[in-house]
């Protein structure tokens, strides 16, 4: 662990929706054989945002999301409960000041 200040300071990986949740959808995880592949995980405009792959940190925008055991809807339809994930909340917190609002990820994604 680096020193700073005669201090150590933790590192904190930046965790992905399918690490935070553990659900086992991203591509190549234990549940996709059974259940499908979450397309939170596949390739898209999103990648690197907050520091995730594709769109692992910026799930709540991601039409057909795989979340609580279910397909999600649009983001219109979901963004509601979103807004009320541990998740979410825990991505706004760690990416404030620079956290990036819902509007922004969305005109990412329609490019």
């Amino acid at each position: 662990m680096p020193l700073a200040m005669g201090r150590v300071i933790a590192i904190m990986a930046k965790l992905n929706c399918w690490e935070f949740k553990q659900c086992g959808r991203e591509p190549g995880g234990a549940r996709v054989t059974e259940e499908g592949t979450c397309p939170v995980g596949l390739p898209c405009p999103l990648d690197s945002v907050h520091g995730g792959r594709n769109a692992g940190r910026a799930c709540w925008v991601v039409a057909g999301s795989l979340c609580g055991g279910q397909v999600q809807g649009s983001f219109a339809s979901k963004y509601a409960s979103c807004k009320e994930c541990d998740f979410y909340k825990a991505v706004r917190n760690e990416e404030f000041p620079s956290f990036k609002l819902s509007a922004t990820l969305l005109a990412m994604l329609r490019g």
